[in-house]
């Protein structure tokens, strides 16, 4: 399965020529070729991660596509394409198998409430987190792991990336970083997957990679 990175938060599933899209939100202006898109999904409301004017394009382009994403973007994003998904969920679609994991939003302070999340698994050999530190609850090849966050703190995605421990890894979530935030960001968590014996990769905008 091919894995391809795009700006900030969403990522590119490709396999036997079909494709499912993770997150295009407002952060990200282009993630790739929208053709045989089977599948998208959205795993919260905020808009870095949920974008109507992006969905509708993904929509336009295969009008069959499947949106998997929570109560609080169904709302907000009411075409039938769009299924809401709980913990524990599986989807089979085309060459993929998504399996759903947890339900909440990170905590990013005490005072505010915590919108839903929904994390996914794919194929039993990809996860992606969401805006969240929900585990798997199996063993994965390749862990997308958040970088930058308003709710993230470098002590706390360790322990995630410890807990995990994915064969590899490679950051997301990330326009918040200057470049030096990169560097920085990047320097912490390939010593911890050093350590772990995970291995470490950072994708570029359009770069990829297999699972």
């Amino acid at each position: 399965m091919k894995i391809t990175k795009y700006e900030h938060a969403c990522v590119t599933l490709e396999e036997q020529g079909k494709k499912v899209i993770i997150d295009p939100g407002d952060f990200t202006p282009t993630f790739g070729e929208l053709a045989n898109t089977v599948a998208v999904v959205v795993t919260h409301v905020h808009p870095d991660h949920f974008a109507p004017g992006s969905l509708q394009k993904i929509i336009d382009a295969n009008p069959q596509v499947k949106i998997f994403t929570t109560n609080e973007v169904a709302e907000q994003f009411q075409k039938p394409n769009v299924s809401v998904v709980v913990a524990g969920q599986t989807e089979n679609i085309g060459p993929f198998k998504l399996t759903f994991r947890g339900e909440l939003h990170a905590v990013i302070h005490p005072d505010f409430s915590r919108n839903k999340n929904t994390g996914v698994l794919v194929n039993d050999s990809f996860y992606y987190p969401g805006d969240s530190f929900t585990l798997p609850e199996q063993p994965v090849n390749v862990l997308a792991i958040p970088a930058s966050a308003p709710w993230l703190k470098m002590a706390e995605t360790i322990d995630f990336l410890r807990a995990v421990k994915p064969k590899a890894c490679f950051p997301t979530h990330d326009a918040l970083l200057s470049e030096r935030g990169h560097a920085t960001f990047n320097k912490w968590i390939g010593q911890a997957s050093e350590h772990a014996g995970i291995g470490f990769g950072v994708l570029q905008p359009g770069q990829s990679m297999d699972s």
